[in-house]
This record gives C-alpha cells, structure tokens and sequence, in this order.
C-alpha cells in the first residue's frame, strides 16, 4: 500500500519503482516495532534487568528480615511476661493510665506498696495488663519499651526539675526546722 505521493513520484518518473518499494518496508517495519536491536543493547538491556531484580530481591529480604525479627523479638516478650508474671489478687482497684485512657487492676495491699515501690511494674500482654518485677521489665525494656505501661521505679523524663532546682538552690533551710 502506497500513499499518494509515492504514486504520483512514480508517474512522473521521479522515483523508481525498487527504491519506493524498499522505503515502504523500511516505513512498515518502522510502524511495527521490527527494528533489529543491536546485541550491544540487549546486553545492556538484560544487565539492567537482571540489576533491578537483584535490588528488588534484596529489598524483599530486607522487608522479610525485618519482620521476622519483629515477630521473634515479641516472642520472647510473651514468653518473659509469661514467664515471670505476678499472680493478682485482691480487692483493691489500682488505677493507672496507658495512653489516655485508665485502666484499673485489682491487688492487694502488698502488691499495692510494691507497685508504689517501683518492686513490681505493669506491662501490656496483649489486650490485658499483668505484674511483674523490676528484672522482667528491664528485660522487656530492652526488646519493646512500649510495652512498660507504669514504672515507678524509673523517673519520668517529662519533668524538668533543673530550672526549680536551681532556683530554690539559694534558699537554705535551717538544719532544725521540723514539720
């Protein structure tokens, strides 16, 4: 199939029949995508392909990794709570919050004074809250510290005490003073 001007070069003798034939096989192949890539570029082609797969295959070993790490490291969490929680009892509701909610469990009146004492810590078990001693929680600190839900034992870090302490610094109090 020739386009108009081909034909009407032909008829006029300004063309040859060869040489239009030639260009319009040259045009099909060119529409088609038949073009003949040199090996060079396929080489170059397959490299980069082959580079791109290699980092998408690290990058999923990675991810994998990650994940299984995550998944071994909470492991041993549930396996430390479980491990060394307290058993609760009693009928006194020790209230605490975990974000901003409260939460309460029920102790008794040893369990209260260790809790105050920073002795025992409350940690998050999945969706409930168990007991357990200071040696746990630094354990369970170490792997997940957003588990720690109230240690007393630990200071808060929200409290800048620096500025008042150095300002009540220049203020002694006598030795005898009795409250």
């Amino acid at each position: 199939m020739r386009n108009p001007l081909q034909e009407q070069l032909l008829k006029a003798g300004l063309a040859k029949k060869g040489k239009v034939d030639q260009i319009a096989r040259e045009q099909a192949k060119q529409r088609q995508g038949k073009g003949t890539a040199s090996p060079q570029e396929e080489k170059i082609d397959a490299q980069q392909l082959q580079a791109e797969k290699a980092q998408r295959d690290r990058a999923l070993a990675a991810e994998r990794k990650a994940q299984a790490q995550g998944r071994e490291i909470a492991a041993q969490v549930r396996q430390i709570i479980e491990a060394n929680k307290v058993k609760r009892e009693g009928e006194i509701s020790y209230r605490f919050t975990d974000g901003d909610k409260i939460h309460s469990v029920l102790v008794n009146e040893t369990l209260r004074a260790q809790l105050a004492r920073g002795v025992l810590v409350v940690v998050r078990a999945g969706d409930s809250y168990e007991l357990v001693p200071r040696s746990a929680a630094d354990k369970i600190r170490e792997r997940d510290a957003s588990l720690i839900v109230l240690d007393h034992g630990k200071p808060t870090e929200s409290a800048p005490a620096g500025e008042d302490d150095e300002f009540y610094s220049q203020f002694k109090v006598p030795d005898d003073l009795t409250w």
